[in-house]
């Protein structure tokens, strides 16, 4: 047993002074080092994202959708047929998030209030009064001119989103459908009286969630079955390939449309349906990566140390494939919206009550003499696609080492 001496102790066990600390030198000005925190970006992740920030139409093109994407979040706030809150007799309730019967405004309906009908306006700006079963309108007027009414009259108040339609709902407006724009309408109205405004709104958010999982769980799969086939080879490379071509060469639009047939149309089901149909993208480019990279100098190394086979495959080659396979997102992203657009566009999408902007693009379609509903859908879609195109390509440039922007 090899004994090494306490440095801080001398040869008799008295402890020693410690040893001063260097002091800088005079006239020199000390810059305190910041801590990494414990989210802080590498020096890699660092200049990734500088290169990133420097692509000009590529960080302005993620500024505008997050924005956009943001806004479509908060969709319930910006389009829709409930108020957001509601003031009745000192209380303030909120209608988008809870279920009010009429009988909770003075009303004599157990159902749920229907807010845009004059009668449960006025029941709400008057405090419940009865009179308004006669006469809405008026006592409306009234109020809103700031009359004070008799009997037990409790002024009251209610807040609309900017847009006073959900996606579903018919426009109380005299005309055939579909109706062109106006200050009521913003972007018109489709061919069964819904406002296009709204269901632009619900629909982008509805085709970029769609996307985003759809995105991210095809990549994965593709990934890690890209990455053992490329790192492994052999019978499990040959198997995977063989089983790649049968199921590519299935007519995914063959499935799809039995399986709506006997399970109905529904958000989830077609998810699953396109992730099983579209992870095959990415197995192609991440095995050549894989085949390339395992014989080099450092996996050999990392494989004579001892490191395990999963530690070798996504802790150290994954990283150096990263740049073909970004290369390959941008594609993915843009096939998914087409797809999803396509499907409703031939009517085995989404179900038709949906705010989906591929069936708004078939009634396009079908009513040539309402050119709104074509320029609206065009718009969408251009815009959508090219900030996700311009976003994903800055990304690949970000992570590519060979380019730099100044």
């Amino acid at each position: 047993m090899s004994y090494e001496p306490d440095p801080a102790r001398s040869d008799d066990g008295r402890e020693m002074p410690a040893a001063p600390r260097p002091q800088p030198e005079p006239g020199v000005a000390v810059v305190p080092q910041p801590k990494p925190g414990r989210f802080a970006l590498s020096p890699l992740n660092q200049r990734r994202w500088r290169n990133f920030r420097r692509n000009g139409r590529a960080y302005w093109s993620l500024v505008i959708f997050t924005v956009l994407f943001t806004l479509s979040l908060f969709a319930e706030f910006i389009a829709n047929d409930k108020p957001i809150l509601v003031n009745y007799r000192g209380e303030y309730r909120m209608p988008i998030f809870s279920f009010y019967p009429e009988t909770a405004f003075g009303g004599d309906f157990r159902t749920e209030a229907v807010y845009r009908d004059p009668e449960v306006q006025c029941l709400v700006k008057t405090g419940g009064l009865e009179e308004c079963f006669d006469d809405p309108e008026g006592l409306i007027e009234a109020v809103d001119a700031g009359e004070e009414l008799d009997g037990d009259f409790q002024k009251g108040w209610m807040i609309w989103p900017p847009i006073p339609y959900s996606f579903n709902t018919p426009v109380d407006r005299p005309g055939a459908a579909p109706l062109p724009p106006n200050g009521q309408n913003w972007l018109g109205t489709d061919d069964t009286k819904r406002d296009v405004a709204a269901r632009v709104l619900y629909g982008f958010r509805l085709s970029i969630l769609f996307t985003l999982i759809v995105t991210v769980c095809a990549s994965l799969i593709g990934i890690v079955a890209g990455a053992l086939q490329g790192y492994f080879g052999g019978w499990l490379d040959l198997i995977f390939q063989r089983v790649i071509e049968i199921w590519s060469a299935t007519p995914s639009l063959y499935v799809i449309i039995i399986l709506f047939a006997i399970l109905g149309r529904s958000f989830w089901l077609l998810v699953f349906l396109t992730v099983a149909f579209g992870w095959t993208a990415l197995v192609g480019v991440v095995r050549a990566e894989f085949l390339r990279a395992r014989n080099l100098e450092y996996v050999r190394a990392a494989k004579a140390l001892g490191v395990s086979n999963v530690t070798i495959m996504f802790r150290h080659m994954l990283p150096n494939a990263m740049v073909a396979t970004l290369t390959m997102l941008p594609f993915i992203v843009t096939g998914t919206i087409s797809t999803l657009a396509g499907l409703d566009f031939l009517g085995f999408g989404l179900p038709s009550s949906a705010p989906s902007l591929g069936e708004l693009t078939l009634q396009a379609k079908q009513n040539l003499q309402a050119p709104w509903l074509a320029f609206t859908a065009f718009t969408v879609f251009a815009l959508m696609l090219s900030l996700l195109v311009f976003i994903f390509e800055g990304v690949r440039d970000a992570f590519d080492p060979r380019k730099t922007f100044s």
